[in-house]
């Protein structure tokens, strides 16, 4: 009976661990993307690693999940020169300018 319940121990201890690892390559919550007061995107427990494009352009971000992310006006999370991404904390929102461009990807920062 012992040895039973070792084998059962040891089993939970593997689940949960592969539970946790699965966890950490997600970033849990939403990513809620607007232009002007039109919902355009609302992106469910991304990955964390990789670059997220937006669908269109966006010019209202919210950040529903418990990791921080970069945002940017390209389309693959660079910025020309001259240009900047900028922080977004988890559970905020940012908003551009009407004046400059709209977000069009994001990355999670570590």
């Amino acid at each position: 009976m012992p040895v039973s319940r070792l084998l059962t121990a040891l089993a939970g201890i593997a689940m949960l661990g592969m539970v946790l690892t699965a966890c950490e390559e997600h970033a849990q919550g939403t990513i809620e993307g607007r232009n002007g007061v039109r919902a355009v995107e609302t992106i469910s427990n991304p990955p964390i690693h990789g670059c997220h494009r937006f669908r269109e352009g966006v010019t209202h971000v919210t950040n529903h999940t418990q990791s921080n992310l970069m945002l940017y006006r390209t389309a693959d999370c660079t910025e020309p020169a001259g240009g900047q991404g900028v922080y977004l904390d988890r559970q905020m929102s940012n908003q551009v300018a009407p004046a400059t461009a709209a977000w069009r990807s994001f990355s999670f920062v570590s």
